[in-house]
């Protein structure tokens, strides 16, 4: 659902900036929130009995709990730190974008409409590959793998000067992408004690998404002092770089999973 109406999105923001003006894109894109705060309000979940925290120092306690089951879960760890990683350099292309779709490849409205549709669409089909694994076993080397295809896809945008090939080029970018990220949460979500998960995963969603503005405040920077194309360079380097050290890693994540 999220792949699909990331495709759509972009497709629909596009046709409205190109036939109606910017103006209606912003309505569109307020009237959408409507039917989700209206799907939230219609939910009717059975209440369950949850540890009463009696103000912050037990809130702080929890979270410090969490950090060093973090830290003593290796496994974990090097997954979270692979995420963090993917989310200061990984998504970098997201932030120039309209760099690209400008200055790069000399285009328009339309031309940006088409970028941000391409990613969503690769997600799409990791999502369709995804679903039809069973079980967790080989998910560490997916991880390396989309890892290096994503530094490889970064290089391979930012020296794309056909907006064709740029296209399929974020086709694999958003593919890989959906990739290292779904498997790592797998992988997390099926180690993970259930009294530990929602700390857990709190740190996860901090190293998916609480990292991507720093990564666009980098990948701003980047391109501010040395061009778009160099600071895609930059981040698709630092992101094959990760993935090899992730793969002297292997050995221990999988004595993990084995267990």
């Amino acid at each position: 659902m999220l792949s699909s109406s990331l495709v759509l999105g972009p497709a629909m923001g596009g046709i409205l900036i190109a036939t109606l003006g910017v103006e209606y894109c912003f309505l569109y894109d307020t009237l959408s929130y409507i039917p989700a705060i209206l799907t939230i309000l219609a939910m009717r979940l059975p209440v369950r009995p949850m540890e009463a925290l009696s103000g912050i120092r037990d809130t702080l306690l929890k979270l410090w709990e969490g950090f060093e089951y973090v830290c003593q879960f290796y496994a974990i760890k090097v997954m979270l730190l692979m995420l963090t990683l993917n989310g200061l350099v990984g998504m970098s292309h997201i932030a120039l974008m309209p760099v690209f779709a400008a200055k790069v490849l000399n285009g328009d409205a339309t031309t940006m409409a088409h970028l941000s549709t391409s990613a969503p669409i690769g997600s799409f089909l990791a999502c369709v590959y995804l679903s039809m694994r069973r079980g967790i076993g080989g998910l560490e080397r997916v991880i390396v793998v989309s890892q290096v295809a994503i530094g490889l896809s970064l290089i391979s945008f930012s020296l794309s000067r056909q907006v064709e090939l740029s296209i399929i080029v974020l086709v694999f970018t958003g593919c890989f992408s959906i990739l290292q990220i779904t498997s790592s949460n797998m992988i997390i979500q099926t180690l993970v004690a259930e009294d530990k998960r929602g700390r857990v995963m709190s740190f996860y969603a901090l190293a998916t998404v609480g990292t991507i503005p720093f990564g666009n405040l980098l990948a701003g920077t980047l391109a501010d002092k040395f061009g778009a194309t160099h600071a895609l360079i930059v981040c698709g380097s630092i992101s094959i770089l990760g993935a090899l050290w992730f793969s002297t890693q292997l050995a221990t994540v999988r004595r993990w999973i084995d267990r």
